[in-house]
């Protein structure tokens, strides 16, 4: 019994320890959890109270990811909007700044537009320098008062709904000049390829139309090779009376293209109705001079012709104490303007291009200003070109009334075009005051001279004199037109247009009904007859009078 009441006591006083212990944890746990809400809650009025002490307290702190969080809890809710508003001016100044370039790009520097852009650019970046917006979007700037912050919304906004309209209005129009300005840069590229090749076409022409043509040089080297197969055959004949006998019809032809030559005397003599009155005075240079003889030895004119056939050299008068020409000709200087970068100055220099051409270089082209010296015996002359062909009987041009003037010529002026102004620089004071700029000029190639009257106005002495001035040639370019014009100036008696036409080597669009009518057809130009480059419609009129019987034609393959 005892045993059993010790352990009935000991079993209740346990149970009773257990509940005081529940107990007391309970009121434990209760006591802390309202402890933490009082801090809690004090903590917090007591931060709501003091914010702007903490703000200045906050950046001391030492631990920046607490700094982070306390001032993401604690930011200003207008930095939100004001960051917005920030950002909107950032992206409307550059867009007025884009549209202010774009109008200074497309030369509207004196526009109303432009100058509202720019004003507003400049409205923009006062804006955005005001204290109050940057301090406040600084990192470390202080907050924004409420009505400060309002007025610097609305003055944004204005400015903001200003610029929009502004690029509405104007973004059409805009973007239409830039397509403009946009086509006219293709343009101006496209014309600079297109200069650029004009240039280099202009080069490749003048390649073609100078070089010697391979038929040209195997007829000339073939012509040679006989007179060194057969010297005595082709002995100097003794000189013919006629060559100075002035009651017959004398031409003057200088070359050195052999075919050329014979097609001018053959169409001639073709087309005369006393061939036996025409007498030719074919005179070509040394190298040429062998070739020439055999031509006309082998092949002898028909109907009675007569013809001459000398070289520069034999005329000894013809040196450079005499000719002005032909000292400048040798000189350094004018060798150096030819052959020094020739392929480069002349792709820079297209409007000079011609003037490269290397017949200038030769005293054959410089003849024609020597007639009377070199034919005293004789009156008159007809003076043709190698690149002539002869349609009619034209011993007409010698019972032409000159009115006492030099030289015969058909005029070729028409407009403002190959008038004096275009061949002379009448910015020089002595072209200026000796000639009239609008003066109409006319065409070497087929010229009747009147020698007696050449003599007697001493033409051969102005011509020196005037050569004379343009050694440094800044009276006119190289050629022999110009100083033709200066010298024959009011002494040229205008031809019927029906005597001489022109434009065969150069326009495709000359009239056949102009050139059937024509006693002479020239093929002036880089489209010579007897080059590949010809115009096919014109080149049956010269190809017509060649002696396609000669052997030597034939063996060189021109491709008639």
């Amino acid at each position: 019994m005892a045993v059993a009441f010790r352990g009935g006591r000991g079993g209740v006083g346990s149970g009773t320890t257990g509940l005081r212990s529940f107990f007391s944890y309970r009121i434990f746990i209760s006591a802390l959890f309202s402890f933490l809400f009082l801090a809690t809650f004090s903590v917090f009025l007591n931060s709501s109270r003091h914010q702007p002490h903490q703000d200045h307290t906050l950046p001391s702190m030492g631990n920046a990811y607490m700094q982070r969080t306390f001032l993401a809890l604690q930011s200003d809710p207008l930095k939100t909007r004001l960051d917005l508003i920030h950002k909107q001016a950032t992206d409307h100044l550059t867009l007025v700044n884009a549209y202010a370039a774009y109008a200074r790009k497309l030369k509207l520097d004196a526009s109303k537009q432009l100058k509202l852009f720019e004003d507003l650019a400049i409205n923009f970046s006062d804006l955005q320098s005001k204290p109050g917006l940057k301090s406040a979007v600084s990192e470390d700037g202080n907050a924004l008062e409420e009505d400060t912050f309002r007025l610097l919304e609305k003055e944004v906004k204005d400015k903001v709904k200003t610029a929009r309209m502004m690029i509405v209005e104007s973004k059409e129009s805009y973007d239409t000049q830039l397509k403009i300005q946009k086509l006219k840069d293709t343009i101006f590229a496209v014309q600079e390829q297109l200069t650029k090749a004009k240039k280099n076409g202009a080069v490749a022409s003048l390649i073609s139309a100078k070089s010697v043509p391979k038929s040209l040089h195997c007829l000339a080297m073939r012509l040679v090779g006989e007179r060194i197969s057969n010297p005595e055959k082709y002995r100097d004949a003794p000189s013919d009376p006629a060559t100075e006998d002035p009651s017959l019809y004398h031409y003057a032809i200088f070359s050195d293209n052999v075919i050329a030559v014979s097609v001018v005397v053959r169409s001639v003599v073709m087309n005369a109705e006393e061939p036996w009155k025409h007498v030719f005075h074919v005179v070509t240079d040394r190298m040429n001079l062998a070739a020439m003889k055999v031509w006309f030895k082998m092949r002898p004119l028909d109907r009675g012709a007569h013809v001459e056939i000398k070289s520069v050299e034999d005329f000894k008068f013809l040196n450079s104490s005499y000719a002005p020409v032909l000292r400048q000709l040798e000189s350094a200087k004018l060798q150096k303007f030819y052959f020094e970068n020739q392929s480069e100055n002349a792709t820079k220099d297209s409007h000079n291009l011609k003037f490269k051409n290397p017949k200038y270089l030769s005293m054959l082209n410089h003849l024609r200003f020597y007639l009377p010296e070199m034919y005293p015996k004789l009156n008159k002359i007809l003076f043709l070109d190698d690149d002539v062909v002869v349609q009619k009987d034209v011993t007409g041009l010698w019972k032409i009334n000159l009115d006492g003037k030099v030289n015969g010529a058909v005029e070729t002026c028409f407009g403002s075009f190959h008038r004096y102004g275009q061949y002379l620089n009448f910015s020089h004071p002595l072209i200026k005051e000796s000639f009239n700029p609008n003066a109409c000029a006319w065409a070497f190639g087929m010229n009747i001279f009147d020698l007696n009257a050449w003599r007697r106005e001493k033409c051969t002495d102005q011509y020196h004199y005037w050569q004379n001035l343009n050694e440094d040639r800044t009276l006119w370019k190289l050629g022999t037109l110009p100083p033709g014009l200066i010298t024959f100036y009011s002494k040229t008696k205008s031809l019927d247009k029906s005597w001489h036409v022109l434009g065969l080597g150069y326009n495709p669009g000359v009239s056949m009904d102009e050139i059937r009518n024509a006693a002479v057809i020239h093929y002036n130009g880089n489209m010579k007859p007897w080059l590949d480059i010809a115009m096919n419609q014109y080149k049956s009129l010269w190809t017509k009078y060649i002696d396609n019987e000669m052997e030597f034609v034939q063996m060189c393959n021109f491709g008639l």
